[in-house]
């Protein structure tokens, strides 16, 4: 803090620098706003954003601004390189913001390049881990029942969490077999279900939803409610699946992504074409959907290495 003669000396700049600083705090506002409304993305996307800039804007502040310092502070503190490469994903995303609307007039992050990351597959489930996760909701409290038929869905569907946070009851065509979900972007797909999952919803409505819902009209037609009867979370989602996944004895490394990225092996191994996979999914890009292919082979290696004589 300065006194009143610090003040008095210090330069004429300083005063400039500090508007300049609080004009991005102010556009950071502003663009996270817009990240929501005109780019539709998720809650959580958006905070993360939030949180990877805020970051960001204080080292800036401290250090002076210079994007490749920055990551390279980053590198030094041992961060990850995909975290990194969020962190510059965000920068580059909140620096186009701020040339478009005038705030500066050029952008100090496009011609930095992501850091290379490591090739590493997503994690899947084996049928017996399945089968145990769903033994682990065999209860008979309603939330037993809510919760087997939430695994059954991710299973079967292949949805993210935050989609099945966000499904209505009349989301589900019972005489169709399938289930209308909304993505990113509030981008809305169809993705066909199987008997199994059908027959488990069904039962959820009729003995569990009820009960849990008990008449409060709380949840406003949502499929998955909690005991108060309201519609639940993606992270209250999120904590009841990874209770049935302690309760299961599984390994904590099991997510409700685990699930989806399940469904997408299978899917292949089963012999769907990539570009249906890709439509399941709801993915933007193809090649975010090929990552799978290397799942599949890796499980037909495994086939052939346990079923060949000359396997081992």
């Amino acid at each position: 803090m300065l006194d009143a003669d610090d003040r008095a000396e210090a330069p004429a700049d300083e005063g400039a620098e500090a508007a300049v600083e609080t004009d991005v705090r102010r556009e950071l506002g502003r663009f996270l706003a817009q990240l929501t409304t005109l780019r539709n993305l998720s809650p959580n996307t958006v905070r993360a954003y939030g949180i990877d800039l805020d970051a960001y804007l204080s080292w800036a502040e401290r250090e002076g601004v210079d994007v490749l310092h920055y990551l390279a502070y980053l590198t030094r503190a041992r961060y990850d390189a995909s975290i990194i490469a969020r962190h510059l994903s965000a920068i580059r995303a909140f620096h186009r913001w701020l040339l478009r609307e005038g705030v500066t007039t050029e952008n100090a992050a496009d011609t930095i390049s992501s850091p290379k990351r490591a090739r590493t597959l997503p994690h899947t489930m084996s049928d017996e881990d399945v089968g145990r996760l769903l033994e682990a909701c065999g209860g008979e409290e309603p939330r037993d029942l809510r919760d087997r038929t939430l695994v059954e869905l991710l299973y079967a569907s292949g949805a993210r969490i935050s989609e099945a946070s966000r499904l209505d009851i009349v989301d589900v065509d019972f005489a169709e077999g399938q289930v209308r979900l909304f993505g990113k972007g509030s981008k809305e797909r169809i993705v066909p279900l199987y008997d199994g999952v059908l027959a488990c919803l069904k039962d959820y409505l009729q003995l569990a939803r009820p009960a849990l819902e008990g008449g409060r009209g709380l949840s406003e037609g949502s499929l998955f409610v909690s005991t108060r009867g309201r519609r639940m979370s993606a992270d209250a989602l999120r904590s009841a699946f990874e209770r049935r996944v302690r309760l299961a004895g599984l390994d904590r490394a099991i997510t409700p992504h685990a699930m989806r990225h399940t469904f997408a092996t299978e899917m292949l191994t089963g012999g769907a074409d990539l570009r249906s996979v890709q439509e399941l999914l709801g993915h933007a890009n193809l090649s975010t959907t090929q990552i799978y292919t290397h799942l599949s082979v890796e499980r037909l290696k495994d086939a052939a290495r346990q079923a060949h004589p000359r396997g081992e």
